[in-house]
This record gives C-alpha cells, structure tokens and sequence, in this order.
C-alpha cells in the first residue's frame, strides 16, 4: 500500500491495460518508474484483472488507490517468498488480495497464508482472484480487528514470512506480536516505511508513528534490519 501519504499515481505502459492505474514510488520518475516495471517479470492475465477491478474501486471513490502495493513490490515479494522457502506465512492487511496473491503463489503447493482483514466487502475481491489463480485452497481469511486475531494465534506453528500493510499506528505492536511467532530466521515486511518521504519530518500521527519505528527496529536486538527502497519503502526484519 502506498499512502495516505500524497501518493503519484501514473497510468503503467508496463500493463499495457488501460483500465490499471497504479502506484508509483516518489523516489521514480514516470520514466525510471516504467522501465523497472519494463525489466520486471510482467503481471499475468489474473493480476491485471485484480488490478483493473482496483482501480475501479477507487475511481468510484469506494477505496483509495493507495492501499494497493507496487506490482515491482508484489513481483519482490512472490520471488522472495520462493527464495526464503517459505511455507507458512501471515499477512495484515489484505485489501483485495493483491499482495496475498504473490505470496500464495510462492508458496508450495502445500503451503499456507493467514491474512488478517476488517472488510468483507474487499475481502471478497480477494476470494475470487485467488481461486482463480489456483492458489484459495492455501489462504486462509479472518475478519475482525487484526491485533485481537494475532494475539489469539497459538505459539505454534511459527510463520516463515509474514507481510504487515495496516493501521500504521499499530505496526510496533505488530512487530512485537509477530517476534515470537515467527521461525529462527523469520522475515517479517512492513509496508510504506519511508511514508511518501515524510518520515524526514513527519506531521500527522501515521507519519510520526512510522518514523519513530524506522529509528526503533535499526536498533533493536531482536531483528537485522534493513528498510528498502522499494516502492514507498519496505522494512525487511530478520529474526535473529
């Protein structure tokens, strides 16, 4: 998700699909935008489906378009999965399921995804991108309030890979409640960690939030941690 932050958003020539508007970062021009999507493993029929349904939500004024993730972010995402050999993972936040479709589709075929959501209207969305893709039978859905859902989970099992895209207010409790229930060498994702580029003088209290947990995780002992300048940036933790 990129936002609520003062988002630019171009038409992608790299869907080729006039009907997708999507993010892009503030650190890409247009052009350098393009062509890292250009040089990307292009989105299949289903994504730009996904993502055409998206952008008519927000077009309608029913959703903000800055609660979608990059697809360079989703590409990242769905390879890195694969990479870690990941076979279980969480995601918070799932809107219509863009972002929990790459991770379904880097997982193996017996592998499993928890996503934690508030909207059973978007949530919906998600259901029929992911059966279409032939990976619903790996994602598991629960609606509520996504702090209550993760305090409930059990110690065990532990996830491999998890993905927060939420209340930013909320991503340090997050954090702290998802440390004990990943793996040795779990990787945890946060979204929208350089917030538009405010976190270099942060005025709303999203923006304080994320900027005052950039500066907690790079010091904190419990995670290696690295924020990446992907997209509206995206904190890779560790656990140590």
């Amino acid at each position: 998700m990129i936002g609520p932050y003062g988002p630019r958003d171009h038409p992608s020539p790299h869907a080729a699909d006039p009907r997708v508007v999507t993010p892009r970062s503030f650190l890409l021009t247009p052009e350098l935008g393009d062509y890292v999507r250009r040089c990307s493993e292009p989105p299949d029929d289903v994504v730009r489906d996904l993502l055409a349904e998206t952008a008519a939500l927000a077009e309608r004024g029913e959703a903000s378009p800055t609660f979608q993730i990059a697809p360079e972010q989703g590409t990242f995402m769905q390879v890195l999965t694969r990479a870690l050999g990941a076979r279980r993972a969480i995601e918070i936040g799932t809107f219509t399921g863009y972002s929990a479709l790459c991770i379904a589709r880097g997982l193996p075929a017996d592998g499993s995804l928890l996503c934690l959501d508030v909207s059973a209207e978007w949530t919906a969305i998600a259901r029929r991108y992911w059966d279409r893709a032939g990976v619903g039978d790996r994602v598991e859905l629960r609606l509520g309030d996504a702090h209550e859902s993760l305090r409930a989970l059990p110690a065990e099992p532990t996830f491999d890979l998890a993905f927060v895209d939420a209340d930013k207010t909320g991503y340090a409790a997050y954090v702290d409640a998802l440390h004990p229930r990943m793996t040795e060498n779990g990787v945890v994702l946060l979204d929208n960690t350089l917030a538009d580029g405010t976190v270099l003088d942060p005025r709303t209290d999203n923006q304080r939030a994320i900027a005052e947990l950039n500066v907690a995780l790079a010091a904190d002992p419990r995670w290696d941690t690295v924020l990446l300048p992907l997209s509206d940036g995206l904190t890779m933790l560790r656990r140590r």
